[in-house]
């Protein structure tokens, strides 16, 4: 399977949808689906039966997966688009615009 260009921990920016300009830190990426979870973006309401953990229960607002289409890796505070290349024999992610490995 194909590395993903955006991973876990990274900040990206929503490019298109409702949430369009929002950025954020990614919580989860789930690469089967091609969606991301981004920290404070597409807030969803979930409605939660009372359980040990959550004894009120009632309606729980968090955030709801993007498509990973939908969003661009930040760096410096600008988007760019990511490619793969290869540092020595380890396959690394780099910047496209500015051409630095990128974490």
């Amino acid at each position: 399977m194909a590395s993903s260009k955006i991973k876990k921990g990274d900040m990206v920016r929503v490019i298109a949808g409702t949430s369009k300009n929002s950025e954020g830190k990614v919580i989860a990426v789930d690469n089967k689906n091609h969606k991301v979870t981004v920290e404070g973006v597409h807030m969803i309401k979930k409605h939660v039966k009372p359980s040990m953990a959550n004894q009120a229960g009632g309606i729980v607002e968090q955030e709801g997966p993007i498509d990973i289409s939908n969003v661009m890796l930040l760096e410096d505070g600008k988007t760019t688009r990511v490619g793969f290349k290869m540092d020595g024999d380890k396959k690394v992610r780099y910047s496209k615009k500015t051409g630095n490995v990128i974490k």
